[in-house]
């Protein structure tokens, strides 16, 4: 092995583009650097030829800075260049490793960020307006690739989706997982596709009007291919513990350059990938007690890093609390968005009739949807039975839009003993009347990749470990699951799916061809959400402009407020109801107006057996488990007119009073 000393470079000419990592220089060359304060010496190792095996590698000792880093140029080095880094217990990957060729225990890849980008006109993606729709690319096609889901963008577009979430990209071992296991933070997986490929994804989803941002997971990093202890210990905190393991160190000793590690791959993202914002995983694990928290420095790196672009910040945080909407200015996270996991609870009690276990606290009732409809979560700081303690903050201010809504999503299907979405759990009516409420109500409406066409694909929980951390893996998934009694029961844990079996992975993959067999489903979600972007009213809900009453057991009525027109959506989850008598005042039209059919999820379209138009007069008829649009428009012979009240005489029906 050839040893090489330390090679000097003209600081004027370093161009670096992030603290840590391996980055070409604009003359030529690699330039090198990492934190190690455990160590006293560390090299860079490069394989020679481009490929790490069989080759004859070359070392480069690296100058140690103040702080514990330690930098170096290479000239040698190139884009595609191999290398590991040598500390006194062996030769690791680089902890900011750019790309993963041969997967976390491989060695890193030098990678050239340049890309032939085609979006310099692309305006970014505002917190208003967004369809969602969560992607899994190991099996959201057959092939598992970025290339492949890049060939479906266009057809997504179409449907009206305007934002991918794209689960966790960063490399993890294995292969295949959901990606939260991830340990090289700054490596699009090599399962998936090169860097590039992940570049071009997004360059087309903008050509297409497609927003894409990345969920990330900043609460703890993976068992295996976790190599940061050998760097130093100081990348975790004794201080705490997750609920997957060691916390990271955010707010201890030494701790600046763990935090700026994890802003700058926020910025990264952002600027060498043109994403258009982040879901952040789980941040009620994420321990800092900072007086800038760590999350309030991504939200100010994510918008620094986008310059003129708008971004869309998304947050998952299981207690609820409201501070990650505050503004970064009134000491706020910055946050655009968060998961309500309040509606989907709600949504499955009333769709399959459980509510065990995180359930518990639901009931389903039209009041939970006429509140979720106008405050977002339902759990602001009340009592929480199934948690013996108060859920959530004080979230009135905030525009419901502010949450995302879902009756889907990874870990949610998952969260059953076969994986089953949910058309399999309960009535198609029902599904499609809940699916109007999801898509026309005031929340960001997210869906899951094949609830579109009602895909009979599970999502099943898969992870690819080696044999003594899978079983650990299988045992700790079922103690999750425990909480559901039904799924502990004796003769259902035999039959839960091994998460390390590729079987397990492979039924997963979603099957295109079901939007043709499962038209009428698919085309409801069509339908709806083009009603959703062209109507001004669906479209533009304002804060406080939608108000709601119960009208029945199992029923509600949804009523927005608007210049353009009322509207109003009727959800009836039960028996036939006929609304009679009705002293509702929501259910009145404007003056001078009256109520006309704008969709109805019983069409025949869809599987539905037809709705009756709202009549001129008598009262409204709402079919069992349905949901019904209605807009306020005024009769084409009647032109509005001004009208003294004292001068109209009564109605037939009513009742004359004599003189007294």
């Amino acid at each position: 092995m050839q040893i090489l000393l330390p090679q000097a470079q003209d600081p004027g000419l370093l161009n670096r583009r992030l603290p840590v990592g391996a980055e070409l220089q604009p003359g030529g060359g690699v330039h090198f650097r990492v934190w190690a304060p455990s160590q006293r010496s560390l090299s860079v190792v490069l394989a020679s030829d481009g490929e790490w095996l069989g080759s004859e590698p070359s070392e480069l000792l690296l100058v140690a800075e103040e702080g514990g880093y330690f930098s170096g140029f290479a000239p040698q080095a190139r884009a595609g260049s191999l290398y590991k880094f040598r500390l006194g217990s062996g030769v690791f990957p680089d902890p900011a490793s750019r790309f993963q060729p041969e997967g976390p225990h491989g060695p890193s890849q030098v990678i050239d960020p340049e890309f032939p980008w085609t979006d310099t006109g692309w305006p970014g993606t505002s917190r208003e307006g967004q369809v969602i729709y969560e992607m899994h690319l190991g099996t959201f096609t057959k092939a598992g690739t970025v290339a492949a889901a890049m060939d479906q963008l266009a057809e997504l577009a179409e449907l009206g989706i305007t934002l991918i979430e794209l689960m966790p990209v960063a490399d993890f071992p294995g292969r295949f997982g959901w990606g939260y296991d991830g340990v090289n933070l700054f490596a699009p997986s090599r399962l998936y596709g090169t860097p590039a490929d992940l570049r071009a994804f997004v360059d087309r989803a903008h050509a297409l009007g497609l927003g894409v941002i990345l969920d990330v997971v900043y609460n703890h990093l993976g068992p295996d291919g976790n190599f940061l202890r050998e760097f130093t210990p100081d990348y975790f905190s004794t201080r705490y513990n997750t609920e997957w393991g060691s916390a990271l160190n955010f707010d201890g000793p030494h701790s600046q350059p763990v935090r700026e590690l994890f802003i700058a791959n926020a910025g990264y993202w952002i600027d060498e990938f043109h994403l258009d914002g982040l879901r952040l995983d789980a941040t009620d694990q994420i321990y800092d007690a900072s007086d800038e928290p760590l999350i309030a420095s991504i939200s100010r790196r994510v918008r620094e890093a986008a310059g003129t672009r708008l971004t869309f910040l998304v947050a998952e945080n299981e207690a609820q609390h409201v501070a990650l909407l505050e503004p970064l200015e009134k000491v706020g996270h910055g946050m655009d968005a968060m998961w309500n996991d309040d509606f989907h609870h709600s949504a499955m009690v009333a769709l399959t009739g459980k509510h065990e276990a995180y359930y518990s606290d639901y009931r389903g009732t039209p009041q939970e949807f006429v509140a979720a409809a106008k405050h977002g979560y339902l759990y602001q700081g009340q009592w929480y039975g199934w948690q013996s303690k108060a859920r959530g903050t004080p979230s009135l201010d905030f525009h419901p839009a502010r949450f995302v809504a879902f009756i889907q999503n990874h870990d949610q299907v998952a969260n059953s003993l076969r994986g089953q979405r949910v058309h399999e759990l309960t009535c198609p009516a029902a599904l499609r009347a809940m699916t109007a409420l999801l898509l026309l109500g005031p929340a960001t409406p997210m869906l899951f990749q094949g609830q579109e066409f009602a895909a009979t694909s599970p999502f099943l929980y898969f992870a690819d470990h080696q044999a003594e951390l899978a079983e650990l893996v299988a045992k700790g998934r079922l103690g999750f699951l425990a909480q559901f009694p039904s799924v502990l029961s004796a003769s259902a844990t035999t039959r839960l799916a091994p998460p390390h079996a590729q079987d397990t992975f492979r039924q997963c993959k979603l099957d295109f061809s079901e939007r043709e067999s499962h038209a009428p489903v698919y085309q409801l979600h069509r339908d709806l959400l083009r009603l959703r972007r062209s109507d001004p009213v669906f479209r533009h809900s304002t804060h406080r402009g939608i108000d709601g009453a119960v009208l029945g057991a199992d029923a509600f009525v949804l009523r927005y407020f608007s210049p353009h027109g009322d509207r109003l959506l009727l959800v009836n989850l039960g028996a036939d109801l006929e609304l009679s008598p009705a002293p509702e005042p929501l259910l009145a039209p404007p003056a001078d107006s009256q109520w006309n059919l704008l969709w109805s999820s019983e069409h025949p379209t869809y599987g539905g057996n037809g709705t009756l138009a709202p009549p001129a007069t008598g009262p409204l008829r709402l079919p069992a488990h349905s949901a019904t649009a209605l807009a306020a428009s005024r009769p084409a012979a009647q032109p509005p007119r001004h009208r003294n009240p004292l001068h109209d005489r009564a109605a037939p029906h009513q009742p004359q009073y004599p003189r007294l």
